[in-house]
């Protein structure tokens, strides 16, 4: 008995085996039990530890790749984060977007152009801090500073974000601008403008209506907002709800375009803009103002307000918008240059409220 070994089957039963027996049945349950010896144990577990090492070195070459892949990713500098918009809480602040649509076949210029001279405006001109100024032009580096549909509708955001009594805001936007119809009945002529984004063939264009939300609405008092669009179709793209019509001699009178469909003002602050042009016409850019082209409402604003001393009113500064425009027509047609599409059309003066223009100070 003490060289047999004891195996107990599956039922229980206690069983004595010789040790070189291989299998044993059980006479309760007739199960057939495979017996192992030492050495095939061992056998066993050395073929394991064999399969394993054979393991490890076919995977040890990618290993390797890929710890050489995670030390190079080390060693380069980290990816540059998008760039952070400035502070949307300065007294004086402003959106310029110049728009060329650059490799397209209907690019243009000079916007580009445009919103740096706007730019020098506001800061040599104006007292506006540079960095409180948010330029979206194809001329950007930062992806942030495109002027897509997206990077426009989030800086108009950010311009009127947290508004304030006595801040002053400026959106400045040259490029296209378009018609397209109405569909909540919000208009007289059964129109909606826009603007037309760097990707607005895929993207859709930014319409009056949702400018109006943006931009207006959310003017609390004191807070004033200044427009100036320098695209077609651009007359109440901003969406306000009055028109000043000025006539050659000086005279003007205010129409009343509110909508009974739709609250069109602020939230108790101002809000004015200066477009190139009516619903219907057709802006330009011409290079008879600076011997480049250039938009002619861009440079006739900017010209404007250098040449009419501190302070102006605004029908003084509509007015004398309104003559550089009419030189330039004068100048073209003498060349014989006159076209429909250069500088034919008038600036246009659009508010939240109706003002006496000839008393109502001009003050960015």
């Amino acid at each position: 008995m003490a060289s047999r070994r004891e195996v107990r089957c599956r039922c229980g039963r206690r069983m004595w085996v010789q040790p070189d027996a291989r299998t044993v049945q059980c006479s309760t349950c007739h199960t057939v039990t495979q017996l192992y010896s030492l050495v095939d144990i061992a056998r066993g577990a050395n073929r394991i530890i064999h399969g394993f090492q054979q393991l490890l070195r076919q995977h040890q070459p990618q290993h390797h790749e890929q710890q050489q892949q995670q030390q190079q990713m080390m060693a380069q500098p980290p990816p540059r984060l998008l760039e952070p918009l400035p502070s949307p809480f300065g007294k004086k602040r402003a959106v310029l977007c110049g728009v060329n649509y650059k490799g397209k076949s209907y690019s243009l210029k000079g916007c580009i152009s445009d919103a740096k001279s706007m730019r020098s405006l506001l800061v040599q001109q104006m007292g506006f801090p540079i960095d409180s100024i948010l330029m979206l032009t194809e001329d950007e580096a930062s992806p942030q500073r495109i002027p897509t549909k997206r990077n426009i509708r989030k800086a108009m955001r950010w311009l009127v974000e947290g508004n304030r009594a006595r801040d002053s805001l400026v959106f400045h936007f040259s490029g296209h601008g378009s018609q397209q119809n109405d569909y909540n009945g919000d208009e007289i002529d059964g129109q909606d403008e826009a603007l037309c984004p760097l990707d607005h063939e895929t993207e859709g264009k930014i319409i009056d209506d949702e400018i109006n939300r943006i931009l207006v609405r959310p003017l609390v008092h004191g807070a004033k907002l200044h427009a100036v669009i320098d695209a077609c179709n651009s007359g109440t793209v901003l969406d306000l709800p009055f028109i000043c019509r000025m006539e050659r001699n000086g005279s003007y009178e205010w129409e009343d375009h509110r909508s009974v469909r739709a609250y069109k003002g602020t939230d108790g602050g101002a809000a004015f803009c200066f477009s190139a042009c009516d619903d219907d016409e057709s802006s330009g850019y011409t290079p008879v103002f600076t011997g480049k082209n250039t938009g002619a409402m861009t440079y006739s604003f900017i010209k404007a307000v250098k040449t009419a001393g501190p302070a102006p009113t605004y029908g003084h500064l509509l007015n004398l918008m309104c003559s550089a425009i009419r030189e330039a027509q004068s100048r073209l047609a003498f060349n014989g240059d006159y076209t429909s599409s250069d500088a034919s059309a008038e600036p246009l003066l659009t508010s939240s409220e109706e003002f006496d223009v000839y008393a109502t100070k001009f003050v960015l």
